[in-house]
């Protein structure tokens, strides 16, 4: 297992559209394994591959409190989305130290195969279906902070700018 380079905003490569994985074997394997350890590593709870650089539609996820129930998303694919939704600060760790209000569909139907390229479908709520929906942005291409306003967009693009 490895750390990965997370991509930082405004990087252009976190825009990029991910591509399905094609087949879930020792590559992807070992890709999971890095990602979580990454996620892990960088206390986040959420991670995209587009986050790494790798722009396949590959996810990983842990809300939990111990940080011990890793979860898997390979493809995904949102089924149904709820018609009630809640703003919530959101941070992201393609954007260090940056956190504010999204607004998101309170639940959530995804279907993807798991880690072992078993399909399966989870019904998600609360702060899990927020973070699938964040990071299936990534997997579009998309930041959080493009759902702020352009005048906060362009302070933290200067910030993170200034950063680098």
């Amino acid at each position: 297992m490895a750390l990965l380079p997370i991509l930082c905003y405004p990087d252009p490569k976190l825009h990029t559209v991910a591509r399905p994985v094609q087949s879930v074997d020792g590559r992807i394997q070992a890709l999971i394994a890095d990602m979580l350890e990454t996620m892990y590593d960088a206390n986040g709870i959420g991670l995209a591959a587009t986050q790494v650089n790798v722009h396949e539609r590959l996810i990983v996820i842990d809300v939990s409190e111990q940080r011990n129930e890793p979860m898997v998303l390979i493809n995904p694919e949102i089924t149904w989305v709820s018609p009630e939704k809640q703003v919530n600060d959101e941070g992201c760790l393609s954007v260090p130290g940056i956190y504010d209000g999204v607004e998101r569909a309170t639940a959530i139907k995804v279907s993807a195969l798991d880690g072992s390229g078993q399909s399966r479908t989870i019904e998600a709520e609360g702060l899990l279906a927020v973070c699938i929906q964040h990071e299936m942005d990534h997997l579009m291409g998309k930041v959080f902070v493009e759902y702020l306003s352009p005048l906060k967009r362009n302070r933290i693009k200067t910030k993170m700018l200034k950063k680098r």
